[in-house]
């Protein structure tokens, strides 16, 4: 016998009315299942003298553990889930002004994946053929994320045109081009001082790049983020909360500089005229180490319109590595060891299947360029696809990206970033943008493939048609 009072009650002394009420209260609820208590945070929380009172904090792990009980069959698994939200706000905000801010942002973005799950789950009964809605997890987070596209990626290639960067916006957003007398051009430095891209300090190298002097670099990571305060508004760091002009948080051994060279640059070829197959549609990602001469690629990872995976290795600096940046690229020195791919390698096996006409899909994909010396036209890039509302030069993060258009967090590893999540992220975002724009519109009622890619870190994918 359900009951809402908190003593037992004798079922013989209930009234029919009573039990009327109970049921009518029940059908309100899709999945009866008792609330928790407002559990208090205790150790979890700070002491009450910090930056946000413990009562603003406790009030937002309430709000957070409803929204979550709405996509978590287990209490405690909701609570988990709002104690660790609530702690990323609560990191994320240097006061309680904030604090506030960014805790309204999170349980909006809650509140909308609630109504996405509550859709989705409708969207599924009306499932045909030999999928089920009953094999997917429960949980919101592993349950697939559907995307809708052609069964030949023609289709999309072609919806994908529009979206493709012009000579001038090439131009604008510092992409290689071809130089008009020679294949490439090299960085030329009038002297040999170099400009530290960490600290901003100027320093000497010798005739073969090395430094003359070795000097720590101190230097703070993150970048400059500005919070309204009584009176203003105050600028810090976003890796420490130092105000601006604060010594460094970070010390590393040697200044470093993000020069990129310009030799060496190979250009994608063009089809055959009778090859009349589709171009291809990938999506890629690099990361990079600093060397004794600048910037270089030391892994890269392509990824087809179906979000798999078709290329990924490992790459082996030409000069003397200084800093592997491990904590943005998650490479490090380890992982060097056992791979011996060049440059040249990778260029031959990219060049395999890219031609002139492929597009080539990325976030500031300018970079990634650079670093494979590779020369393309036919560019998609997610910066450009989603402005920001300032305007150029001013660009949105691809973890701001997918956070406000995929409901999904990236990047928040302390090993570094996963170029395989990155590319995958930026395939995503322009599937979801050619889809919002109507650009594979369908007749109604007709059955088109639908293909179900499974959340991150499994091979898992079925396929299945579905009305829609």
């Amino acid at each position: 016998t359900f009951c809402f009072n908190s003593k037992p009650c004798n079922p013989a002394a209930r009234s029919c009315a009573d039990d009327c009420l109970v049921l009518r209260h029940i059908k309100k609820i899709k999945n009866a299942r008792p609330l928790p208590a407002k559990r208090k945070l205790k150790q979890q929380c700070e002491a009450a003298k910090d930056k946000v009172p413990h009562d603003v904090r406790q009030r937002y792990v309430n709000m957070f553990t409803e929204e979550f009980l709405k996509t978590t069959p287990n209490v405690n698994d909701a609570f988990e889930k709002a104690l660790a939200e609530e702690k990323t706000v609560y990191n994320r905000s240097a006061n309680k002004l904030k604090y506030m801010s960014v805790a309204v942002n999170a349980l909006k973005r809650l509140k909308s994946q609630s109504t996405v799950a509550t859709k989705g789950e409708h969207f599924m009964e009306k499932a045909v053929g030999n999928v089920l809605f009953e094999k997917y997890p429960q949980n919101l987070s592993d349950r697939p994320t559907v995307f809708i596209i052609p069964a030949d990626d023609m289709a999309l290639y072609e919806s994908l045109k529009d979206y493709i960067l012009t000579d001038e916006k090439l131009i604008e957003s510092n992409y290689p081009v071809q130089h008009p007398e020679k294949r490439g051009s090299a960085v030329v430095f009038a002297d040999r001082k170099r400009i530290c891209c960490r600290c901003g300090a100027t320093y000497s190298v010798s005739q073969s790049g090395k430094h003359i002097r070795k000097e720590e670099c101190n230097y703070h990571y993150g970048k400059g983020v500005e919070n309204r305060v009584p009176g203003g508004v105050e600028t810090r760091y976003s890796c420490c909360q130092g105000v601006m002009g604060a010594p460094g948080c970070q010390v590393f051994k040697l200044h470093v500089h993000d020069a990129l060279s310009l030799d060496g640059f190979v250009s994608t070829v063009p089809r055959g005229p009778s090859d009349r197959s589709c171009p291809g549609v990938y999506s890629l990602d690099c990361e990079m180490c600093y060397t004794i001469h600048g910037l270089e690629l030391s892994r890269v990872t392509v990824v087809n319109s179906s979000l798999e995976v078709v290329y990924d290795t490992f790459v082996k600096p030409e000069n003397e590595v200084i800093d592997y940046n491990t904590r943005f690229s998650g490479v490090s020195e380890e992982d060097m060891k056992d791979h011996h791919a060049s440059l040249r390698d990778v260029q031959e096996t990219l060049l395999s299947f890219i031609n002139a006409d492929t597009i080539l899909i990325g976030h500031c994909l300018e970079t990634d360029l650079c670093l494979l010396k590779l020369l393309h036209g036919m560019v998609v890039d997610t910066s450009v696809v989603f402005p920001h509302r300032l305007g150029p030069p001013h660009k949105l993060t691809l973890n701001k990206l997918t956070a406000e258009y995929l409901r999904r967090i990236i990047q928040e590893s302390v090993c570094g970033h996963d170029t395989a999540e990155d590319a995958t992220a930026c395939m995503e975002l322009m599937l979801w943008k050619v889809k919002e724009d109507g650009k594979l519109k369908n007749d109604e009622n007709k059955i088109i493939p639908v293909q179900f890619i499974w959340g991150r870190g499994t091979n898992t994918s079925c396929d299945s048609n579905v009305f829609v």
